[in-house]
């Protein structure tokens, strides 16, 4: 894979997807429907897709690629590909909450390498560089890229009090139950795949996911985890999160700073 180019693609392609979706979110009235899980769908997810799908097929015409939108391409299987969410957060995005995002990513072997998470109601921008490391960009944003920062997992969170951050639309009793197990100093929520970006910052350090989750719905900001120096792994055995499973499901997991005692092993 050409690193240098994948990230220009991805990084443009996410802009240009952005300001798509934000052309719908800014009209008075749209339409929302049920697909056949019962999650909501708009024009805003359809064209994001019908964009990003294009660019990335133009540009690496002989890549596997999965996208939520595109039923036909959840029957795969693939280990390397490339894997879309054109607007994670739907339920965000129609309560006119901002806490939505695009986000494409690259897998190689099982493993998120390379991802792309954007956020354009909140204007922050996040990915991984041509060498794997995780960044945030600051706007305006354009064809060039502006003012870059580097982010970093907290280094040295302090176990007797954790920042935490849930799912804004997800919580549940058995997620209250599993932080409850922590010593947390506070704790916030946020839509979609900003709960990654949030513990790459720094700004958290802990993010458990007890429910249904897809590939599409993680792998763009588990990679700007994992470039940050965060892991990801499963609920059940601690083990990393793998890609390319069988159905792009996946199983509840943690997302977490590597300093942080995960409750298992705090016991």
């Amino acid at each position: 894979m050409d690193f240098d180019k994948l990230t220009t693609v991805m990084r443009l392609l996410a802009l240009d997807a952005g300001d798509r979706i934000m052309e719908v979110y800014g009209a008075e009235d749209f339409e929302v429907r049920s697909k056949s899980d019962a999650s909501p769908v708009t024009e805003a997810d359809e064209a994001a897709d019908a964009l990003i799908s294009a660019g990335l097929r133009a540009a690496f015409p002989e890549m596997a690629l999965v996208t939520e939108e595109q039923a036909e391409t959840h029957g795969q299987n693939v280990r390397t590909f490339l894997i879309v969410d054109p607007l994670d957060g739907t339920k965000e995005f129609v309560q006119r909450r901002g806490d939505f995002t695009v986000n494409i990513a690259y897998v190689e072997d099982g493993v998120p390498l390379r991802g792309v998470v954007y956020a354009p109601a909140k204007g922050r921008l996040f990915y991984t560089t041509a060498d794997g490391r995780s960044v945030e960009e600051t706007g305006p944003f354009g064809a060039d890229p502006g003012e870059i920062h580097p982010i970093g997992v907290n280094p040295m969170p302090d176990n007797r009090g954790l920042m935490v951050v849930a799912s804004k639309s997800h919580r549940d009793a058995a997620t209250d139950e599993y932080i409850g197990r922590y010593k947390t100093r506070d704790m916030t929520s946020a839509g979609s795949s900003l709960k990654f970006c949030l513990v790459a910052t720094g700004e958290a350090d802990l993010y458990p996911r007890l429910g249904r989750t897809m590939e599409w719905d993680t792998a763009a900001g588990d990679a700007v985890l994992r470039g940050a120096g965060g892991e990801v792994v499963r609920f059940d055995d601690h083990s990393p999160l793998g890609y390319g499973k069988p159905g792009f499901e996946n199983p509840f997991f943690i997302a977490f700073a590597p300093g942080v005692l995960l409750a298992r092993d705090a016991d």
